[in-house]
């Protein structure tokens, strides 16, 4: 037996767990205690004067919910929407938000020594919403800060978030 004592993970080496999906050929990850639940894609109910990435809103159980196509929002042309394409809704604070993806790839766990530093770039992506590059095998994720970018001032979805 060993008589080793056993240290807790601090937060920061705790592996944390992303739910990975797919815009155009890129992969994404977003923090999945942000994710309430998946959905298939269903036409939203069009908001007049609403920007062109926020799709409209659906009804969600009683809850008014607004869609945002993040190809829209970051500037990667417009979606071919098909059986593939999914509704992630979040929960966001006292918030509820549906984001619009080509699809979801899985879940994946990765520890800190996993995740990059986003290299200094001009991006579709404001780098202010990327908190790094996760990397697994020879998979890279574009790790989003998805409750940032949500709160931004022209998107005002959620909480701000200092």
């Amino acid at each position: 037996m060993s008589t080793r004592e056993h240290t807790p993970l601090t937060d920061a080496a705790r592996p944390r767990e992303y739910l990975t999906f797919r815009l155009g050929e890129e992969e994404y990850g977003i923090d999945i205690l942000k994710v309430q639940e998946i959905r298939g894609y269903e036409q939203p109910t069009r908001i007049a004067n609403a920007p062109a990435f926020v799709k409209g809103v659906v009804n969600l159980r009683g809850v008014i919910v607004p869609i945002v196509d993040l190809r829209l929002k970051f500037g990667l042309g417009s979606a071919e929407y098909n059986d593939f394409t999914v509704v992630i809704i979040l929960n966001l604070g006292s918030r509820v938000v549906g984001i619009v993806v080509d699809s979801v790839s899985d879940v994946m766990e990765l520890s800190s020594s996993q995740i990059r530093d986003t290299p200094d770039i001009d991006s579709a992506v404001d780098a202010g919403f990327i908190t790094g590059l996760g990397t697994l095998n020879d998979r890279m994720l574009i790790l989003i800060a998805i409750e940032k970018l949500m709160g931004a001032s022209e998107m005002a979805l959620a909480d701000s978030v200092a």
